[in-house]
């Protein structure tokens, strides 16, 4: 029932708002994650991760290392880079190749589907108006804690399940770049966003200053980001066309960043169709008296992520659906935004199969066959996203 100026307008503001929020944080956490995986920087935290964790206990080590690097580099391009070391470390240990893979792949679900600047719940909580700042400190805690039943899951079920080791040869790089200037470009931004998000909190007062000037202006997500994308050039020797070239690794960048960027701007312009439609009241109707509150989201994510495979689609267009029903939900609180980003990142993680990338990208290099593949990273990422909904369910009844 829309008038032609209004299908118009809301395909131009939708699309224009969101991109305003997220479009360049989007292509920055994509940049960032591209030039540690291209330098060896990456190669360097997993290493350092292991390291210090120590060869007897190769679950944990996959598990955080996988958490960990994930945060800045996609999903897939981090297995890549992890697996040889998993095949070599599991054998070396003489461990569960298939134990070590699921804890492998449920570090990098975990941070993929909660923790900024990864894409997927940058969009959301872009989409929601949730502080980004909040949504990655209580995106760590809940999906940190979910890793405790991941760990369980690799360790006790996943490790019965018989999958032979291939090796291959382990390709490092002869000069690899020093740890700190490797951490640089996560630690600093992510540090910069949770200082402007603590400074921002009503219980804190704090007068005016040049510090909180600073702090204000250098937290903002896309300029933390930014400053993430020029901590990265210390990783290379050489600042040269490989790096800034349409064929180099910015190049790659925006060509990663792109289709993301674009799903996240058509998901603008679905959620400003939505709340033209009337979309809130029909639903709101509909539910009342079931009191599904954060559950929605979640379930809704978790149907759109098992039919069609993509995590990220399933946050951004879950995001867009759920944005003008939040009133009615009772969700407009801010801590209950970010919660409801949580909730959508815990549904778009249930389950991974046979129509995610991820699930493929993973089978083929491990080789699993597809029943193993159900039995490893299907049902692991259901324990994590069950598990996390459980545990964001707890924090909503004792925080709000």
């Amino acid at each position: 029932g829309m008038d032609i100026n209004t299908i118009i307008n809301a395909v131009n503001n939708g699309f224009g708002d969101i991109m305003g929020k997220i479009g360049l944080i989007i292509l920055f956490g994509v940049t960032i994650g591209k030039v540690l995986e291209k330098s060896g920087g990456a190669f360097v935290i997993a290493s350092k991760i292991l390291a210090v964790i120590g060869s007897k206990s190769i679950h944990l080590a996959m598990l955080i290392t996988g958490y960990i690097l994930s945060v800045p580099v996609f999903a897939d391009s981090a297995l890549l880079i992890m697996n040889p070391l998993n095949k070599v470390l599991s054998k070396k240990a003489g461990v569960s190749f298939a134990g070590t893979t699921a804890a492998l792949a449920l570090g990098l679900t975990a941070s993929h589907t909660m923790v900024p600047p990864t894409p997927g719940p940058i969009a959301a909580a872009g989409i929601l108006e949730a502080d980004l700042g909040s949504v990655m400190i209580y995106g760590i805690l809940v999906s940190s804690i979910s890793l405790i039943a991941c760990y369980f899951f690799a360790t006790k079920i996943a490790s019965r399940i018989d999958l032979p080791i291939e090796l291959e040869a382990v390709v490092t790089k002869h000069e690899k770049p020093a740890l700190w200037k490797s951490l640089l470009a996560i630690v600093i931004p992510i540090l910069l966003i949770v200082c402007k998000s603590i400074m921002d909190y009503p219980e804190f007062t704090f007068g005016p200053s040049l510090f909180k000037t600073l702090i204000s202006f250098l937290g903002t997500p896309v300029i933390a980001l930014l400053v993430g994308v020029l901590l990265s050039l210390v990783l290379p020797k050489k600042l040269d066309e490989k790096i800034f070239s349409a064929t180099g690794w910015f190049g790659e960048s925006l060509r990663e960043a792109a289709p993301i960027i674009f799903i996240t701007g058509a998901g603008g312009i679905f959620g400003r169709m939505l709340q033209n439609s009337g979309i809130a009241d029909t639903i709101t109707s509909e539910f009342t008296g079931m009191q599904l509150g954060l559950f929605l989201p979640f379930l809704l994510a978790a149907c759109l992520k098992t039919t069609q495979g993509s995590s990220t689609v399933a946050l951004v267009t879950t995001a867009s659906i759920i944005a003008p029903l939040m009133g009615s939900l009772g969700l407009n609180d801010p801590l209950m935004a970010t919660l409801t980003v949580l909730s959508i990142g815990a549904g778009a993680s249930v389950v991974s199969h046979v129509n995610d990338s991820f699930f493929w990208v993973l089978t083929q290099l491990t080789g699993m066959n597809v029943k193993q593949g159900y039995q490893i990273q299907s049902a692991g990422t259901f324990v994590f996203g069950v598990t996390s909904m459980i545990i964001i369910t707890i924090l909503s009844k004792i925080l709000v």
